[in-house]
């Protein structure tokens, strides 16, 4: 059928009134749904505030937690087709953290999550299968395992450190992700990646990176829709990793990293006579290792930038580092901190919990409802809702003093890690708590120590260097730009070890 102009013409009203009906039922959609919790009166239509989120995440997520306030604590807005929920309280953000289920909430990791990340994704199981596979994951935070991973980091993050030793400033957000990804692929893969594959993965990992602060627009040449099509491709990668491993433990080869725990214990259940665990198959590991490649490699990069900004802002901080870490490790016997050693650093330690709670490097857990939720007396969370609980909030809820960059908060005498238990979110709560916390926070101690140890620094101030931006975990405006310099006589020779 040939429509005219004429006819187009005479549609004109109907498609205008359509369209004007749909935009008026948007609006009154989202005003039922907020009901009297704080947010804009109007959304734009169809798109809602996402071109906001785009372009100023800081300020986006700003302006909510500040609308959300002390009380309800809650705030409301529209993106792309969605009702979202800012929850700024801590108790309501347990409510959430809490009630993971497939009737109350879904953790999604992304706004765009499940269409990003793929099928096989760890955050999105429940009940007894998220139980089997968790329990496959615990050979992989062994004492025996978590030795074998602080060799490794500390060779990476050696090798890095070396390199950084230059006359000019550098700006340490890129050099940083460096490090971290190489960290990741050694310590998750270590010997199952050839430099083309390192190559390759890096690429691909960077697209991921892009896309996930994009609209998500699942096109060709859209950054969304090529960061979930680099995910795929990660994944699959990580699935031949997987098989690789197998074959080397069913050969009774030793482990040498995290795949190789996990596959030694898989091997072992086969060969018992007993058939594959559940979600045992290589590509649904693939895609499990892409979910720990993405808390640890994004998430730690965080965390070095603001150690090393906070260190710097901290001249009494870093003395007492320093201290402790000559005193337990001397860098000029060429020789690998021990985990017994590791232990000992005890203030080193502090400091590093101190700059996660400090500067949580995902600041918020995104959930979706999949029922309508009574979070409250007086308010329902609509089914579809995607909420924000904020780690970041409650991370200076509670702790005395909160805006102070105090790492004695956590020695053995103020314990407040315990005292403010409940507060300390950086590694969730409930049944998705974050698996790898212990993996992560020696990362952080080892960094700290060896960068504090080994390197002089002096941060290139300017104004707002200290202010957050999203990339997508938070980090310092101006990446970290610091001045290094050698501050020991000779690097240690860790390959001796």
């Amino acid at each position: 059928m040939i429509f005219s102009a004429s006819m187009f013409a005479s549609l004109a009203p109907y498609i205008a009134s359509a369209l004007l009906l749909f935009l008026l039922l948007e609006q009154l959609s989202y005003l039922i749904k907020k009901r009297n919790l704080p947010g804009p009166l109007f959304v734009p239509p169809i798109i809602g505030n996402a071109v906001s989120l785009v372009r100023d995440p800081t300020s986006f997520w700003y302006k909510q937690s500040s609308t959300a306030g002390n009380s309800p604590g809650l705030s409301a807005n529209y993106l792309v087709g969605r009702f979202i929920l800012y929850i700024r309280d801590t108790e309501l953000s347990h409510q959430v953290f809490s009630n993971v289920r497939p009737d109350a909430f879904h953790l999604i990791g992304h706004p765009f999550g499940k269409k990003l990340f793929g099928d096989h994704n760890l955050i999105y199981m429940f009940g007894e299968d998220h139980k089997s596979v968790r329990r496959q994951l615990a050979p992989n935070f062994t004492p025996k395992a978590l030795s074998t991973y602080t060799a490794l980091q500390q060779l990476v993050i050696l090798r890095h450190l070396r390199r950084w030793d230059k006359t000019r400033p550098v700006v340490l957000r890129n050099l940083v992700r460096e490090l971290n990804l190489e960290t990741s692929q050694t310590v998750f893969v270590g010997p199952y990646l050839d430099k083309e594959a390192r190559d390759r993965f890096r690429t691909d990992y960077n697209l991921f990176n892009l896309g996930s602060m994009a609209l998500p627009v699942d096109l060709p040449g859209f950054a969304f829709g090529e960061a979930r099509r680099a995910v795929a491709r990660l994944a699959e990668t990580l699935a031949v990793c997987a098989g690789k491993s197998k074959a080397r433990m069913a050969a009774g080869e030793e482990p040498t990293c995290l795949i190789d725990f996990w596959m030694q214990a898989i091997v072992a259940e086969v060969n018992s006579g007993n058939p594959p665990p559940p979600h045992s198959g290589d590509e649904e590991i693939g895609g499990f290792l892409f979910d720990f490649l993405f808390a640890a490699q994004d998430a730690s990069t965080s965390s070095l930038l603001w150690a090393v900004a906070l260190l710097d802002s901290e001249p009494e901080v870093l003395r007492r580092v320093r201290e402790e870490v000559v005193r337990i490790w001397p860098h000029e016997s060429d020789a690998l901190i021990t985990v017994e050693q590791l232990a000992e650093m005890k203030y080193t330690r502090s400091v590093a919990r101190e700059v996660v709670r400090f500067r949580p490097p995902a600041t918020m857990v995104p959930h979706v409802a999949a029922e309508d939720f009574p979070l409250t007396e007086s308010y329902t969370v609509p089914r579809g809702t995607i909420v924000f609980p904020s780690v970041y909030d409650s991370s200076f809820q509670g702790f005395t003093e909160p805006d102070r960059f105090d790492p004695d908060r956590f020695s053995e005498t103020r314990r407040e890690d315990q005292v403010f238990k409940r507060n300390f979110l950086a590694f969730g709560w409930g049944p998705h708590q974050c698996v790898g916390q212990r993996y992560a926070l020696n990362h952080l101690v080892l960094f700290i120590a060896m960068f504090s140890s080994l390197l002089d620094f002096e941060r290139v101030r300017s104004d707002g260097c200290d202010e957050i931006v999203y990339c997508p975990t938070i980090s310092p405006k101006d990446g970290c730009t610091v001045f290094l310099s050698r501050r020991v006589a000779a690097y240690p020779d860790l390959s001796l070890n």
